[in-house]
């Protein structure tokens, strides 16, 4: 299996014009950062988890040419927005795509693209086969997510353990049952927007803590702000197992 991430950003704290700060300014490509998501090879089939605004580009710049699987973690706009995209798989693939979501993440989608799910449809647009999962594990094309329910505010998100692999990302508190779900991964990914605390994602410091409850071998940060500072410096700063994620990073299990 193969881990690529193809987002490790968020839209917290960016401002709408140009930012001076160091971070949006630096010369280092691992700052450069899209919007959360990752891409799972499995046995030569495809998988995408969260499709935001930069699914498109993503893509490209991975060069993934084949989607057998987009699953979503919630109905935020920066992880469900770029779902109208997979129409240009529909068209190079000839076939519709599997989508996996909650019921309350269906509901978010079909108010962000009735389009999708009117009964006449435009021709040409995303064409989809609409899964519902809910808290327990599921197999897509031979495949096994087991879902980690956590809070993000008020909102509950999905989380994905995929074999040895966890990844949590928007979250900002997860029961002590839902945490039994982590332990013994080899790589647990999770969510750390800045070093202030934040209403609904965890801080640096709280990730850190939650990576020494739940001890996966290596820890990676994501969904990482420029407020949390340049990828270089913080690397420094954190213990020998936990790294930060970076656009384009590759792991192999």
């Amino acid at each position: 299996m193969k881990i690529t991430f193809l987002g490790t950003g968020t839209s917290q704290g960016v401002p709408v014009i140009a930012c001076p700060c160091e971070v949006c300014n630096s010369t280092d490509e691992k700052d450069k950062r899209l919007r959360c998501s990752i891409h799972i090879e499995h046995k030569g089939k495809s998988f995408v988890i969260d499709s935001g605004p930069d699914f498109r580009q993503q893509m490209i710049r991975a060069g993934i040419k084949t989607l057998d699987g987009l699953i979503f973690t919630h109905d935020h706009k920066d992880h469900i927005a770029g779902m109208d995209d997979i129409r240009a798989y529909n068209y190079v693939l000839k076939k519709k795509i599997e989508v996996y979501a909650s019921a309350l993440v269906q509901a978010g989608m079909i108010r962000e693209f009735p389009y999708v799910f009117a009964e006449e449809k435009y021709p040409g647009i995303p064409e989809i086969n609409l899964h519902l999962i809910e808290n327990m594990p599921f197999t897509v094309e031979g495949l096994t997510f087991t879902p980690i329910e956590a809070k993000h505010y008020k909102l509950p998100v999905f989380g994905y353990r995929i074999g040895d692999f966890t990844y949590l990302t928007d979250a900002n508190f997860i029961s002590e049952e839902e945490k039994q779900k982590i332990r013994g991964s080899e790589v647990f990914v999770i969510n750390a927007l800045r070093h202030e605390p934040h209403v609904s994602h965890y801080n640096l410091a709280q990730a850190l803590q939650l990576i020494e409850e739940v001890k996966p071998k290596t820890a990676y940060l994501t969904h990482i702000s420029h407020q949390l500072g340049k990828h270089e410096e913080v690397n420094k700063i954190l213990p020998p197992n936990v790294f930060c994620a970076y656009d384009g990073l590759e792991l192999f299990f």
